[in-house]
């Protein structure tokens, strides 16, 4: 079934604050060959690349079929580390995703500018992150939303934020973070660039 192109995300002129307070120099990651959570780190923080192709890194059971292409911006960081709004909103959904490799505890926020909604997932997060906010809760640009959460809480990853917009309204707190190469296209309407709001990572 072909699916609906959403209209493209309009920035123009609108002003977007950091989700994380990144050092000026980071490690940019490179998992087009895989992924090892043993490998050296050079730098305690680091980015991962928006619609990267990552073979073989999304093995658990939620991932139907071949999903390996990355639609959102990982943020890599010390457990934690302060994740805040990138713009005003509000609470849209927050609950645990707690299966393997996923997202363990996230937050959707939802935002309006220039007559559109986005929806932002903020995904990998402390479990504590979750206690101080309800559904439709507001929130200012550069408000606190949220920690990194440890490996054993966020589907044991190594510590990072997983940022990804969404225009499409999640029916839960739960967005596709990876897409099969079919539906490539279309992921990259729905879920644009985090970079369009978070400025050049790499």
């Amino acid at each position: 079934m072909k699916r609906t192109l959403p209209p493209n995300l309009c920035i123009n002129g609108v002003s977007f604050a950091p989700v994380i307070a990144l050092p000026e120099e980071y490690e940019v990651y490179d998992f087009s060959h895989g992924y090892d959570p043993n490998r050296t780190l050079t730098h305690s923080y680091g980015v991962g690349k928006y619609d990267e192709l990552r073979p073989g890194m999304y093995n658990g059971e939620q991932f139907e079929g071949i999903r390996n292409i990355h639609v959102g911006i990982d943020i890599g960081t010390p457990a934690a580390e302060p994740v805040m709004a990138f713009f005003s909103g509000s609470i849209f959904k927050l609950g645990e995703n707690d299966l393997p490799y996923d997202y363990g505890p996230t937050i959707i926020t939802r935002h309006r500018w220039l007559d559109q909604v986005v929806y932002a997932l903020h995904g990998h997060l402390s479990r504590t992150s979750l206690k101080r906010w309800r559904e439709g809760d507001p929130f200012a640009a550069g408000d606190v939303l949220a920690h990194v959460g440890e490996t054993h809480e966020n589907g044991g990853w190594n510590p990072h934020l997983h940022f990804q917009l969404s225009l499409i309204e999640p029916d839960t707190h739960d967005l596709p973070g990876a897409v099969s190469a079919a539906d490539r296209e279309w992921a990259r309407r729905a879920f644009p660039d985090p970079q369009l709001v978070l400025g050049t990572l790499y």
